[in-house]
């Protein structure tokens, strides 16, 4: 079959909707149609007025489909693969996302999480806010990367045990105590003792005392026994506030409601789940 040139713009985006492709570069699309650069700026700009056509980077274009010109963009799941491949960077959507891509979220996420390789500033697509959070190594945390399936093909998520670490590792983005223990009480049926303790050498010590605290309180005791021991192991284990936002200004500080000597976490407010 003779594969027909497109014509324009316009026609080109309709080809790879039709192929279930909703993402595309401009030096693609300038050498399939066979237009200039300006040309090609043109035509893109009146797409974008349109609602039809997302610049997310420079450079890179995330098509809307009509199901999703409401919302000013395609679920970010349907590109954060393909634009992560352009960052040449490692990544993994991870923290509330996450969770909720596990089953675990008792309210609608506010934003696409990801975890990357390199410091990249946030994102907007359409009415979604893409956050990422940066972390060095993440060959470090490997044996917690998932492969998921989305509806334009795969994309990376943390595993439930690697969720459950990161929710104390980025407390900024996991939405206060009180949401991370609802979250924590409905992902707990999807840990894994043993990969909880192997991935933990990943982790600060202090992010692993509180995720075992917190991850105790919620009614998960009998999953975090060996994590216990890996901790009680190491020789002088610190102190460590549960919440270290509560002491950002000491003079304002809440008083202590409990030292829990087992896993070495001063509390100052009891967590809540939100039932």
């Amino acid at each position: 079959m003779i594969q027909l040139k497109p014509s324009n713009l316009s026609s080109y985006i309709a080809g790879l909707m039709a192929s279930g492709r909703l993402i595309f570069s401009r030096t693609e699309a300038q050498a399939a149609i066979g237009v200039s650069q300006g040309a090609f700026l043109d035509a893109a700009e009146k797409l974008q007025r349109r609602g039809q056509l997302i610049n997310l980077r420079r450079g890179f274009y995330v098509v809307v489909p009509p199901q999703y010109m409401n919302l000013g963009s395609p679920p970010p799941a349907s590109f954060i693969d393909a634009l992560m491949r352009r960052e040449r960077t490692p990544y993994y959507v991870g923290l509330l996302k996450a969770a909720e891509l596990h089953g675990a979220a008792h309210q609608a996420v506010m934003e696409f999480q990801v975890v990357a390789g390199k410091q990249i500033a946030a994102l907007k697509a359409g009415r979604v806010r893409i956050a990422f959070f940066y972390r060095k190594d993440l060959k470090e945390v490997a044996a917690g990367i998932q492969e998921h399936k989305t509806d334009t093909g795969t994309m990376r998520i943390s595993s439930p045990e690697l969720t459950l670490f990161d929710l104390f590792r980025y407390p900024q983005a996991s939405g206060g105590i009180d949401n991370i223990a609802t979250v924590l009480s409905e992902l707990g049926p999807k840990i894994d003792a043993d990969k909880m303790v192997a991935i933990a050498p990943a982790f600060e010590r202090a992010v692993v005392q509180r995720a075992g605290y917190m991850f105790a309180k919620v009614g998960f005791d009998r999953l975090v026994r060996k994590l216990h021991a890996k901790i009680s192991d190491a020789p002088a284990v610190q102190w460590t506030e549960l919440d270290r936002s509560l002491i950002a200004d000491s003079e304002l500080a809440p008083e202590i409601v409990e030292r829990n000597k087992r896993w070495r976490v001063i509390v100052r407010h009891l967590p809540e789940r939100d039932e």
